[in-house]
């Protein structure tokens, strides 16, 4: 397994210090804030820590309240809110230096069979005819303000293969076009022996859900985004459906849209899709989306 896919792993392993209380580290990520998808898949991974193994998440519903210090571990305490006979609740609130900074509502399911339908997977290139990261984002260098921009995107991700299908928004900065990005990504190396578990695919899937969600918020307005420096944000709001299995060392299919921006904020939808065209998980999110204000 890759180091780096180790590495992260082992942050979304979880301390436990009392019987629903759990303690998770953090790292750096692009912005000087923890990576908001980092606390939402340790919050799913402390929540599922206290469900039966024969009940998996179906869907998350959470908010961002205040911005994580990257330097401090952050603590998890859950609240059993109910177990049924098919379903299970937990809340999870996320602290650090005492204070919340993360909420999240779980609810979780005993495998069932019933109706089936769903969405057909839209046309998208192969992943293997697409451009690394480490391929494409040295082309984009001299696009941000921080000089050291593109050696922390790539150690942000250096975990993730993500491959996008089209110019991801900083490398059509200035050009709207429709709301919409699509990328597929993957593990970057296989999940195997204990650490090969459905929980941990699906606290992987909610790690890469926040990555590049709001693009299509993005490139509907022309902007580069954070690294550029044309765009102050953060996500807000993050809700998931969990509808099949996959693997997140396989390759999926991450397509989204933005359906409206208003009041400083802009609405993103995603849909991932395994590479056999399974719709796998629904995403939504709300993120500030703010355009600086010139100085005086």
């Amino acid at each position: 397994m890759d180091a780096t896919l180790q590495y992260l792993l082992d942050l979304l392993d979880l301390e436990r210090i009392e019987e629903d209380i759990f303690r998770g580290d953090s790292h750096a990520s692009v912005i000087p804030r923890v990576f908001g998808g980092q606390v939402a898949a340790q919050a799913l991974v402390a929540a599922c820590r206290t469900v039966p193994e024969d009940r998996l998440p179906h869907s998350l519903h959470s908010y961002f309240l205040r911005p994580g210090d990257p330097g401090s571990p952050i603590v998890y305490t859950v609240d059993r809110i109910r177990d049924g006979r098919s379903f299970t609740t937990r809340r999870v609130v996320a602290v650090q230096h005492g204070q919340p900074i993360f909420h999240l509502s779980a609810s979780f399911q005993v495998a069932e069979e019933g109706l089936e339908h769903q969405e057909p997977m839209p046309d998208a290139p192969d992943p293997e005819t697409l451009p690394t990261a480490e391929e494409m984002l040295p082309r984009y260098a001299d696009l941000f303000f921080d000089p050291r921009a593109v050696d922390l995107l790539l150690q942000a991700r250096r975990a993730i293969d993500l491959r996008y299908v089209a110019e991801p928004p900083f490398a059509t900065a200035g050009q709207p076009r429709a709301a919409r990005s699509q990328v597929w990504f993957r593990a970057n190396g296989k999940l195997d022996g204990d650490r090969d578990d459905p929980v941990a695919h699906l606290c992987l899937g909610t790690y890469v859900s926040d990555m590049t969600l709001l693009d299509s918020v993005l490139v509907a307005h022309g902007r580069g985004g954070w690294m550029t420096g044309d765009i102050v944000g953060a996500s807000l709001d993050h809700a998931m459906w969990f509808h099949r299995p996959f693997r997140a060392d396989e390759w999926l299919l991450y397509d989204t849209d933005s359906p409206t921006s208003q009041g400083g904020r802009g609405l993103a939808r995603g849909r991932i899709f395994t590479r056999d065209g399974r719709l796998a998980v629904s995403v939504i999110q709300e993120g500030l989306m703010r355009v600086p204000r010139p100085r005086p």
